[in-house]
């Protein structure tokens, strides 16, 4: 976490402000909740994060929202995991599995050749579940009403892409890309040159040009230290949800988490306090 202190930002003129954004939460849910705990007037974050990725999320203020574009523009680096033998309809956790297909027969050394052809200049087509605009409507708006839509390819570049851990069917991995580039179509795609289909589970945005997030502060610790209310001494504060509510097209998600907590709750007592397997 940043050694700076929240003390030391000038917000009105102009700040770079960097947000570990968490699970589940809108970009805009972040942007919403800062503005409101630091009353800050002027305030736009320089790249999406989707509800389901957490990591580094830029925040700028005052003057300093002019420089968004050329914060969006640069290089970003992203730590996750892709799931082989599956896919769903959003590319990752927001919908369903909806086709499972055998992946037990890949050897490690296939599945490393299928990182080649993804580096360098590839052609990629967004997810119907993105914030693509067609016809002038969010794709996602179109996708969460059942309907189809064509979304055009556009170009991209893979500058790094390498495979962090293999242990089937899930593959760890570290991309460094271009603006625009959607993790979530690369693992669609790796899945289809892989021929078993794939999705992904995990996304953390690490970086932003020289931005990390090391270096980013949490949302509890802006919280803490909101200033207080002058005029409203001796008024009890209305507490808010410390998470963000369930999101429209999460469901499934959902669903899993809570699937998973029951069948947490169901184990016997002493497989409970059995330490965790090691992922790496």
């Amino acid at each position: 976490m940043s050694t700076k202190s929240l003390a030391d930002f000038d917000f009105e003129t102009g700040e770079v402000l960097l947000l570990d954004k968490p699970l589940t939460w809108t970009s805009f849910d972040v942007v919403r909740k800062v503005k409101n705990t630091l009353r800050i007037k002027k305030i736009g974050h320089a790249g999406t994060l989707d509800p389901l990725a957490t990591g580094l999320l830029i925040l700028c203020t005052g003057k300093k929202t002019k420089e968004i574009d050329l914060i969006q523009a640069q290089e970003k680096e992203y730590t996750g995991t892709f799931r082989l033998g599956e896919t769903t309809p959003s590319f990752d956790l927001e919908t369903a599995v909806d086709m499972a297909r055998p992946y037990a027969h890949l050897t490690e050394e296939q599945i490393r050749e299928a990182v080649t052809p993804f580096l360098g200049s590839i052609q990629q087509t967004p997810p119907l579940f993105s914030a693509v605009k067609i016809d002038g409507k969010r794709a996602y708006e179109i996708a969460r009403q059942g309907l189809e839509a064509e979304i055009k390819s556009k170009t991209v570049e893979i500058k790094a892409f390498e495979l962090t851990r293999i242990a089937l069917p899930e593959v760890d991995f570290r991309i460094v890309c271009s603006k625009g580039t959607y993790v979530r179509s690369l693992a669609r795609d790796f899945g289809l040159a892989l021929g078993c289909g794939a999705h992904l589970t995990r996304l953390v945005r690490t970086r932003i040009g020289g931005y990390r997030v090391e270096d980013a502060f949490t949302l509890e610790a802006i919280q803490a230290l909101r200033p207080p209310r002058p005029e409203e001494e001796g008024r009890p504060r209305r507490e808010r949800p410390g998470t963000a509510p369930n999101r429209a097209g999460l469901q499934y998600f959902a669903a899993l988490q809570a699937d998973a907590l029951a069948a947490k709750e169901h184990q016997p007592t002493a497989a409970a306090a059995a330490p965790d397997e090691p992922t790496e």
